[in-house]
């Protein structure tokens, strides 16, 4: 079956890094756009960044641009979100979703927190 698992959240400090990781199966991975979404506590679900099928286009939300990079291995079936200089405000509930017209699928999503 279909499987998207998230890992690489924490508890990080503002400025420090995280690189989360989304490990893919059950599906032609080469074939979907990937994409992070992330929801913070009282927020909606929000895009924050995603990258075509073959990792040729990326595209991100003005929050995280230049922070943030978004990249994808598909002989691995993996996508990964490489964080940076991470601020209070990124704190949420990271997920990663695979795309392919009509087709969705979600993983079950990994937390980022950004304290000190």
């Amino acid at each position: 079956q279909v499987q998207l698992v998230e890992s690489g959240g924490g508890l990080v400090q503002p400025g420090g890094s995280l690189r989360l990781s989304c490990a893919a199966s059950g599906f032609t991975f080469s074939s979907y756009a990937m994409s992070w979404y992330r929801q913070a506590p009282g927020k909606e679900r929000e895009l924050v960044a995603a990258i075509s099928s073959a990792g040729g286009s990326t595209n991100y939300a003005d929050s995280v641009k230049g922070r943030f990079t978004i990249s994808r291995d598909n002989p691995k079936n993996m996508v990964y979100l490489q964080m940076n200089n991470l601020k209070p405000e990124d704190t949420a509930i990271y997920y990663c979703n695979a795309r392919r017209n009509q087709y969705q699928h979600w993983g079950q999503g990994t937390q980022v927190t950004v304290s000190s």
